[in-house]
């Protein structure tokens, strides 16, 4: 078990794993509220970033493809929670 944790992408895999039960748990009790779908969204980013680092396999990619895709990452996220902080007012 201990040598599986050793690859990157095995640790990154239990990761997104325990992630999808965290956010499967809030949908299924019904957590709701602000800090419910913040927490999803942070979760969904967290998720996001790991399958571009490690199973598109960028983390050791050059430093312009990096930024390209994880500053996409961070748009997409941020227009996603500006969406939701407007339909809020």
């Amino acid at each position: 078990m201990m040598n599986t944790l050793k690859n990157p992408a095995n640790r990154s895999w239990a990761v997104l794993i325990i992630a999808t039960l965290i956010t499967w748990y809030l949908g299924e009790a019904g957590a709701a509220g602000t800090a419910a779908i913040v927490a999803m969204l942070i979760i969904a980013f967290i998720k996001g970033r790991l399958v571009i680092l490690d199973f598109m396999e960028l983390r050791n990619a050059p430093l312009m493809w990096r930024l390209l895709l994880e500053g996409w990452l961070i748009v997409v996220s941020s227009m996603i929670l500006l969406a939701y902080w407007i339909s809020l007012k």
